[in-house]
């Protein structure tokens, strides 16, 4: 659809790969492997083109082959552009893609941005992040959390058992929905206090293991609850695979046993499980006030890679 000299459209299959990926961003090697596998679809990515040149890009992901769209994942202005210009070009380019992938009167997908773990203190970093941020805020997102996001790498120590917890395997989807229930009293998780707006702890816990922890792939026997020597549940942790490198999917602790530093433990038993397996990394993530969490990743010897801003309009 072109507006004077500028064209809107999605991709029109893979092919057009080279041309989208002249912006970049950290996805762009997966592109390909997503399409093939439904994660996103051509219609979903789109692109602001001057001519043969692209000023802006944007594309929404999906968690699985037939599923719509989960995430807006992909934002990208051409910073060498005047601010006031990209701006106004993602401006309409945001618009222009979410009337024809939102339907009509539905809420917009939550928007993801991996940044630099110093975003704030890079004057282009920061710019970039602020233009973007600026464009969706325009249309009524506001930012719900910032999270960082660390890495464990093989080398790394890991501690022996203290021998203060037992470990065995999570005795089904009951179990955990019922851990996952009491560890959200207190919660300092953003998207659980979101989810908690709307729902009983109860029924929020049942929707994140139907939505996240069941479609995890890998083996069921890694998953962890902590118990006392005598079998009281302490907490639980998920070591997983998702589509792309091996996780910490979730962690917890029940209220009860909070401040006595079982995180400590039921952390390294995670990251045993899946050091284990012989990995190249594993990835986490935690909101930046949760700030026990992230200590608790630093002493397991987590690096904070990168970080990651997540916007919603809700």
């Amino acid at each position: 659809m072109p507006q004077n000299d500028l064209t809107i459209r999605p991709i029109t299959g893979r092919e057009e790969l080279p041309l989208f990926t002249r912006l970049s961003y950290a996805f762009d090697h997966e592109l390909a492997d997503d399409l093939h596998s439904g994660r996103r679809r051509p219609e979903w990515m789109w692109m602001a083109l001057r001519g043969d040149r692209l000023v802006a890009r944007l594309a929404w992901w999906a968690r699985g082959e037939g599923e719509p769209p989960y995430m807006l994942d992909v934002f990208d202005l051409d910073d060498t552009l005047p601010e006031s210009e990209r701006r106004e070009l993602g401006a309409r380019l945001l618009e222009t893609a979410t009337a024809a992938v939102v339907p009509p009167g539905a809420q917009p997908i939550e928007y993801s941005r991996f940044v630099p773990p110093g975003w704030r203190d890079d004057a282009t970093a920061r710019q970039a992040v602020e233009d973007r941020m600026a464009v969706l805020e325009a249309t009524g997102a506001r930012l719900l959390v910032e999270r960082l996001r660390l890495e464990w790498r093989p080398g790394t120590p890991i501690p022996e058992p203290s021998g203060r917890l037992r470990f065995r395997p999570v005795r089904g989807r009951d179990e955990l929905v019922e851990l996952m229930t009491l560890v959200l009293e207190g919660t300092l998780d953003a998207h659980s206090h979101a989810d908690l707006a709307t729902m009983t702890p109860a029924q929020a816990a049942a929707a994140q293991y139907d939505d996240e922890m069941a479609r995890y792939r890998s083996p069921r026997e890694w998953w962890r609850t902590a118990t006392t020597p005598d079998g009281d549940p302490v907490g639980f942790v998920i070591p997983a695979r998702n589509d792309y490198n091996p996780i910490i999917a979730y962690i917890g602790v029940l209220p009860a046993y909070r401040g006595r530093g079982y995180i400590d433990d039921i952390l390294a038993e995670g990251t045993r499980v899946l050091a284990a397996q012989d990995v190249p990394r594993i990835r986490a993530s935690t909101d930046i006030g949760n700030v026990p969490m992230a200590r608790a990743f630093e002493r397991a010897g987590y690096v904070n890679f990168e970080r990651e801003i997540n916007m919603t309009w809700s």
